[in-house]
Formats: structure tokens, sequence, C-alpha cells
């Protein structure tokens, strides 16, 4: 669709914020690009990015136009897959929001398998914060979300939701890699190695720690889960991991991994879903179910 062509410039550049970035991944020059924009906006009659030295970033027009833009990839995207899945090819982009905990083991499993079966469907992953995965469904930035914990309820369509147990991460000569499992003021003793606030892991510890009156004090705090878990190599520091980023191969690292007592708080929950009242591509539709069947398949007791 030749209409969408530059729809699809002006959605990149906004999400770049980078004329030249922007040509780069679309495979043009930077100079063409720019005139399609300055086409752009010669027809509306209003500049739609404000040029910066950094950069361009959109203005008010821009993002007017940027929604319109979104919506109407997002309704072509959905008549692509519908008509794809009539002719039985299969095929199809998605769009996926994550949070850290997904990333690591759980979502390329799905995402290798699904790219078995169907080969002419395509990904896009963007990581986020707990709390912006979910809202970067209201644009359509992405189709679907799969998320721990998340912030914001009222905008999700929950497809699938499982609790996740916990697990405390050591080396495998730790003092306490014995034990078959782990009261949360036990591992108090010892260099704890956190995720920041307020990703979910630590709001699930936060509480469990709360529930007998302490306060958790980082040794080390960070956003990268696989520091953590790295840094309690060869250390008497402990990091934590839910089942679902859980490392297959730990001993092969010298660590051991403890089930957490959680002490009567309640798990935190991996969850998957979609904007409330949009209709999906069937693509998308197709690798939720599967991701959801997968996950129910694993993680339930």
């Amino acid at each position: 669709m030749r209409h969408l062509t530059v729809l699809k410039y002006i959605e990149k550049i906004a999400r770049t914020g980078s004329l030249r970035s922007a040509a780069e991944e679309l495979g043009i020059t930077a100079s063409a690009l720019d005139r399609r924009i300055l086409g752009v906006e010669k027809e509306l009659g209003v500049e739609i990015f404000e040029r910066h030295p950094s950069g361009l970033r959109p203005n008010i027009a821009g993002e007017i136009l940027l929604k319109h833009i979104r919506d109407q990839l997002a309704d072509m995207d959905r008549v692509k897959s519908r008509i794809a899945d009539l002719t039985g090819m299969r095929a199809g982009h998605i769009n996926i929001a994550a949070t850290r905990e997904v990333v690591q083991y759980f979502l390329p499993a799905q995402i290798k398998a699904h790219m078995a079966a169907f080969p002419a469907v395509t990904f896009g992953v963007q990581l986020y914060e707990r709390g912006e995965a979910e809202a970067s469904l209201l644009d359509n930035s992405n189709d679907i979300a799969i998320i721990f914990e998340p912030l914001r309820h009222k905008e999700l369509q929950t497809v699938g939701a499982t609790p996740q147990k916990m697990y405390c991460i050591m080396a495998e000569d730790h003092p306490l890699a014995g034990r078959d499992k782990l009261r949360i003021y036990e591992c108090a003793d010892y260099p704890l190695l956190l995720p920041k606030r307020p990703e979910g892991i630590r709001e699930v510890l936060d509480n469990i720690a709360a529930k007998v009156g302490l306060t958790l004090e980082p040794a080390l705090q960070s956003n990268s889960l696989d520091l953590l878990r790295l840094m309690s190599q060869d250390s008497m520091s402990l990091s934590f991991a839910l089942e679902v980023n859980l490392r297959p191969e730990l001993a092969r690292d010298r660590m051991v991994s403890v089930p957490l007592d959680l002490q009567g708080t309640p798990p935190g929950r991996l969850v998957m879903g979609y904007l409330r009242g949009r209709t999906l591509p069937v693509a998308a539709a197709r690798f939720l179910e599967g991701v959801n069947r997968a996950n129910v398949q694993k993680f339930d007791p």
C-alpha cells in the first residue's frame, strides 16, 4: 500500500527521534526522507516536527497525526493478517511489549517456536518498565503485552495470569545453598542484590519483608536482572529470580536456586493481554493464545 509508506516514514522518525537514524533503518537517504516529510508538512499547512540539534520531536500537530498514523497502520496489519489467514499464508507482524522478567528465557522460546511454525510472521519486541508496557498499548504501538505484575489494569484485557514462585540465587558453596526453602529474614543476613523499584520482583520481596517487619537494605540495586545474577557468582551475595526467568543452567555457572517462602503474601503474577476493546490482528491473536497455553502448562500449579 503505497499511501502508507510516508506514514511509516513519519512513525519511524517519531520512534527514533533522528532523521538520519530513521533513514538508515528505512534504507533511504536522509535528504530524501526530509523531502518527504517537508512535502507532508506543506500539504497539511503546518510543521509536524520540532527540529532540535539533538534530533526531531513531534509537536502538537505531529502527535495528532501520529495517533492517526498508528491507528491506520494497526488497522492495515489487522486486515493483512486476516487476508493472510484466509489464504493459509499465516503471515503478519506482531509487536510485543514486555517487562524484563519474560525476555530472558520464556518469551524467546515462544517466539522461536512460533517462527518455526509460521515463518511468514515477523516480530518486534520492546522492553519497558513496569507500567509503561501497558501504556504502550494505548496508541497501538504494540499489539500485546506480557508483564510481571502490571500496574495499569484498566486498559488491559487479560488473557492469562499465572502466579510465579520466587527463588533465591547464590553460589553453590554458599552457607544457605543446601536448604530446601528460605525465609526472607535468613536472606537478610547476607548482602542483597535487588532490582530497583518499581520492578515487580522488588515489590514482591518488599511485601514479604514487610510481613515480618523487615526493610530490605540492598548492597546493590540494578534494573539488570543478568547483572544481579552474575554478582551472586562466587560471592556471599544473594539475588532473586522468578520461575519464569530462572536460568536453566545455573549449575554451569556454579550457582544454585532455593525456593523462597512467601510467608502468606500473594505471589506475583505473570500477565498477558492486549488493549481492552481492541480486535487483535489474526497473527497476534494466534500468538497470544499459544503463549498463554504454554504459560499455563509451564507455570500453573
